[in-house]
């Protein structure tokens, strides 16, 4: 019965406001309740919901980054077409992993990416790479008048794209929690330029790992959870993107590490108590 899912609608809510906010979609806190709800299904379904709510959190987000002029686009096609592959083949990876130690992958990457946030602190305005041939520089003007410039490697941001798109697919999380700190710590992104980009290369990600699963016939059995938690997202990632207008990117990328950490330690205790080889 349909009702029976209806209470994933303020989730979805919930979820789709702080992904957005943060630029990580919410897979990061859909997986885990995912995995808490459902302890006995099989990772591949678990990913194919939480890639699709994704795709439409950061569809709905990225509309209203759009509207902020804050998504720096020519890098979003160049990261979505690296990326693009990656999600594939990490959709067609999942059904080969157990489900103790997807969890426990799960797990650690989540404690590491907060590890890693917590030992690089950012500071506002970051010193980016020199202007040049190979890492020229970009200038994007958002709705309120500031102008953010920064220059990156464009190889090294595609092939990290890649990297991002295949991990994020496996796990089902979506991208963003790997790729905002990725794109501000290593690319030299500002922050709120990090969380709309990386947004918008989320929907795209996102949606090629949910066709992955459709293809392979595993996203039948999650169709009505996801339909009451895109629902909720839809709303949710309007709420976040306003927010974010009001929160400094130092303040972003912090509530990004300590959720990253208590996540992480929750879904490794129960990894460790409730499975095992």
């Amino acid at each position: 019965m349909v009702w029976q899912y209806l209470w994933l609608i303020p989730l979805g809510v919930i979820l789709g406001a702080v992904g957005t906010l943060i630029g990580a979609g919410g897979g990061f806190v859909l997986m885990p309740i995912l995995l808490l709800l459902y302890p006995k299904e099989q990772p591949e379904i678990l990913t194919s919901i939480s890639l699709a709510v994704v795709f439409f959190n950061a569809l709905s987000g990225s509309y209203a980054y759009g509207k902020m002029k804050r998504i720096d686009y020519r890098s979003m096609l160049l990261f979505s077409a690296a990326s693009i592959p990656g999600a594939v083949l990490g959709a067609l990876t999942t059904s080969m992993v157990p489900r103790w130690l997807f969890d426990v992958l799960l797990g650690v990457l989540m404690v590491g990416a907060s590890i890693f946030l917590a030992l690089r602190p950012l500071k506002e305005g970051a010193r980016s790479a020199a202007p040049s041939r190979s890492c020229p520089e970009r200038t994007i003007e958002d709705s309120k008048g500031v102008v953010h410039r920064y220059s990156y490697n464009p190889v090294l941001g595609a092939a990290l794209s890649f990297v991002v798109g295949y991990v994020s697919s496996l796990l089902g999380l979506g991208g963003g929690i790997i790729h905002v700190p990725l794109m501000v710590n290593v690319l030299s992104f500002p922050v709120h330029i990090a969380t709309a980009t990386s947004h918008s290369v989320l929907a795209v990600t996102a949606l090629a790992g949910t066709v992955a699963h459709i293809v392979a016939g595993e996203f039948s059995h999650g169709v009505r959870r996801t339909v009451c938690l895109a629902l909720g997202v839809i709303i949710g990632a309007q709420l976040g993107a306003h927010l974010s207008c009001r929160l400094r990117g130092t303040w972003i990328l912090r509530g990004l590490a300590l959720a990253l950490c208590l996540v992480g330690i929750r879904i490794l205790h129960t990894a460790l108590t409730s499975h095992g080889p």
